[in-house]
């Protein structure tokens, strides 16, 4: 496989780290969330998570996803600014 225009990684990737423990972060809406997920992600919107960074373990590694990529990279970015690993697998649909 090969990494997508936002420079994610293949879903095999993502699978292993949340597999180990790695926290699974769904950033869309909690309508679209709601309405499907990942088994086991949590949902932070996007839009939210500068308020709700206390959520997600210090030091942990960190899988992200939403509908197209556009907003786990932003959520990324957020994410590795506050020290954290993160694994951007952009759309939902590669997981």
């Amino acid at each position: 496989m090969f990494a997508n225009l936002f420079g994610n990684k293949p879903t095999h990737e993502g699978r292993k780290l949340v597999a180990e423990g790695a926290v699974l972060l769904d950033v869309r809406t909690p309508a679209e969330f709601n309405e499907g997920h990942v088994e086991g992600a949590r949902n932070i919107a996007v839009q939210e998570l500068g308020g709700r960074l206390g959520e997600i373990p210090k030091g942990a590694q960190v899988v992200v996803y939403c509908r197209s990529g556009g907003r786990s990279a932003m959520a990324a970015q957020m994410l590795r600014a506050q020290g954290h690993t993160v694994l951007d697998v952009g759309a939902m649909s590669s997981y």
